[in-house]
């Protein structure tokens, strides 16, 4: 962790004169001051959703959801303020407050051990045939300009493609298996996903005692994910930062929030009211 911290402050600092760092209490640092604490920098992007998540919902009591290519972070704020219990990243999977599972690079061996093929539980290869970004295509969740990342065999993301991988994944092709065979296959990998981030979603909320929540969403999965993960977990208030913003400050909540950060630090005002006026209707 604190090389990482060094190396990209490097590179960064080789570019820019002037920047802010980012650390796990949402504070923007100098450089000098991340460097002298990495650990308290590192993958802390979470922070900043978090501080936007209270920005909307000031009043209120609100889990951000955001879910990306490769994980799914779950922030919980209390009427502005992050009470997240993890602050690295350990600390933040042991309390549900982070879940490797993404819409792009999950390989689907880490949400599922068995599928069903005509009928039957059927265990999977434990190789890397097939990633959630797969099961995502065939099902029409996303479409194939979002599937930026390469795939399991280095071959192309059409729909047919997509196929062949998850197929293969029960040691098959497209002559043993039917589409149909293989659309079976992706739903129960896609259901099983909604499963590993619901079961987060319900650690955090025991943990604080919270009988309901708000949610926001963002991410990649947003919609077809975080959505309905928390509808899932019995939580009904659910509001994606797509539609409250724009689909660009949703894919790069993070960075979005960061922005507006930076804004505050220059004593520029973001509220509620400020960040719903950026909406693109």
């Amino acid at each position: 962790k604190r090389e990482g911290v060094n190396f990209i402050l490097d590179v960064i600092a080789n570019t820019c004169e002037h920047f802010h760092v980012l650390d796990v209490k949402a504070n923007l640092i100098t450089p000098e001051e991340a460097r002298n604490g990495p650990l308290n920098v590192a993958s802390a992007n979470w922070a900043a959703t978090g501080w936007l998540a209270g920005k909307l919902f000031p009043e209120d009591r609100v889990l951000a959801v955001d879910v990306g290519s490769t994980t799914t972070s779950i922030i919980p704020v209390d009427r502005g303020s992050i009470v997240a219990e993890g602050l690295n990243d350990i600390e933040k999977l042991a309390y549900g407050e982070l879940v490797y599972t993404g819409v792009l690079r999950t390989n689907i061996a880490a949400i599922v051990d068995k599928v069903p093929v005509k009928g039957i539980l059927t265990r999977i290869s434990a190789e890397f045939f097939a990633s959630s970004g797969d099961v995502h295509l065939v099902l029409g969740n996303i479409k194939q300009e979002d599937y930026s990342v390469e795939t399991a065999n280095g071959r192309g993301v059409s729909v047919e493609e997509a196929m062949a991988r998850l197929a293969r994944a029960v040691c098959g092709d497209l002559e043993l298996l039917s589409r149909e065979d293989v659309i079976s296959i992706a739903r129960y990998v896609y259901e099983r996903q909604l499963l590993q981030v619901e079961e987060a979603i319900l650690q955090v909320l025991s943990r604080l005692k919270w009988r309901s929540a708000k949610v926001l969403t963002l991410g990649l999965g947003s919609k077809f994910i975080a959505r309905e993960a928390a509808l899932k977990a019995g939580l009904r208030e659910v509001s994606s930062l797509e539609d409250m913003v724009c689909r660009g400050a949703s894919s790069t909540g993070p960075a979005f929030a960061l922005a507006c950060m930076l804004l505050e630090k220059r004593s520029i005002s973001v509220s509620r009211d400020f960040l719903l006026s950026l909406r693109e209707d």
